[in-house]
């Protein structure tokens, strides 16, 4: 008996069918963001105790192995928190508040600088640029806090959305060896060792972002700011409080950061000085990126400048600032859980069984 011929040769199949699996990943992921922005009141808090857990993991970590109550270790790693982001923040926006008007001067004295010595058309008047580049930022702003802040007043917003990320972090923090349980409860059945490896690379990911980025940004800040004070360019602690926010959004936030120190330095001390701070930012990221990233940066979060970019855009595209700060570590979660994935498990039963045949906790 002969048989039938397919319709479709090979080859037609298989792009058929990776179409249907592309498209079928796309709805899925499209049905997500849609629900997170829908829900942003409950998703924001979820995902910022999520980072909070991260960074503070170990510390909590350590307190219970020398016998702390996990409710009392909880507790004083939140306080722990509170102090160090409230002390953090404090810092940046008292500095920023002092300086941010000289900076601002200085930033108009580099426009004009640059429009008097690069023959830039006549009729360009830099107060303009500066007013247009004011509304600009005003609407971007309006429009990225639109999404977060609907229909709430921002200190409000901001208040409860602080309060019940601290309280999610505690208990997260509390009830985290709660958490390889209910991935085997909630995981179809034969999943759940698959649902557990992949729920904890995602958070491993997280937490190494989360630990890094926040050590570089440190070093990178008090640097930058040593280097800046050094050469008496106005505002160094202002732009070291910049570099510090905006080394959470890889690549971006450093370069807008260091270009602001450049033309400040430009501004007010001249172009010999504006070449030194140029030197001192230019060093400070070959620091980075070839010392301190590959020491201290978890292998988990390697990822092509390419994909963060693109992560980059797609965050703020989706839910503005709060995007772009939560875009690389949810990417980098993502590609933790398709590397787990794509991992050979044909022997993974020989291999975590004991001697008595029971898998390990």
């Amino acid at each position: 008996m002969q048989t039938q011929k397919p319709l479709l040769p090979d080859v037609a199949r298989r792009t058929a069918a990776w179409c249907g699996v592309v498209l079928l990943v796309a709805g899925v992921a499209a049905v997500a963001i849609f629900l997170c922005i829908i829900l942003k009141t409950a998703v924001t808090p979820v995902l910022l105790a999520l980072l909070g857990t991260a960074l503070l993991g170990p510390v909590h970590r350590r307190m219970t192995t020398h016998g702390v109550n996990r409710s009392v270790a909880a507790g004083v790693t939140c306080v722990l928190l509170v102090a160090v982001v409230g002390g953090a923040g404090y810092i940046v926006v008292s500095a920023l508040i002092e300086t941010g008007s000289q900076i601002v001067d200085s930033l108009k004295d580099a426009g004009q600088w640059v429009v008097d010595h690069f023959g830039v058309a006549d009729g360009v008047n830099v107060v303009d640029l500066a007013a247009s580049a004011r509304k600009l930022v005003e609407k971007f702003g309006a429009s990225a806090a639109g999404g977060l802040l609907s229909g709430l007043t921002l200190v409000g917003s901001l208040i409860a959305t602080s309060v019940l990320a601290l309280l999610l972090t505690f208990f997260f923090l509390r009830d985290s060896d709660r958490a390889v349980k209910l991935a085997h409860t909630i995981a179809p059945r034969g999943t759940g060792d698959l649902v557990e490896a992949m729920g904890r690379r995602a958070f491993e990911a997280v937490e190494g972002f989360m630990r890094g980025t926040t050590l570089i940004a440190l070093i990178d800040a008090v640097c930058i700011t040593v280097g800046l004070l050094i050469l008496r360019v106005p505002g160094a602690v202002g732009l070291g409080a910049l570099v510090l926010v905006g080394a959470y959004i890889p690549y971006l936030g450093a370069f807008i950061s260091g270009a602001v120190a450049v033309l400040v330095a430009l501004a007010d001390r001249g172009v010999v000085i504006a070449l030194w701070a140029l030197g001192v930012v230019l060093a400070v990221q070959v620091l980075e990126g070839h010392v301190l990233q590959p020491m201290i940066q978890s292998r988990t979060v390697q990822m092509h400048p390419a994909m963060i970019m693109i992560a980059l855009t797609a965050g703020a595209s989706v839910a503005g600032l709060l995007g772009m700060l939560l875009a690389v570590p949810v990417c980098a979660a993502a590609f933790g859980i398709i590397g787990e994935l794509r991992k050979d498990r044909t022997e993974a039963p020989e291999a975590s069984a004991g001697p008595s045949g029971a898998s390990p906790p």
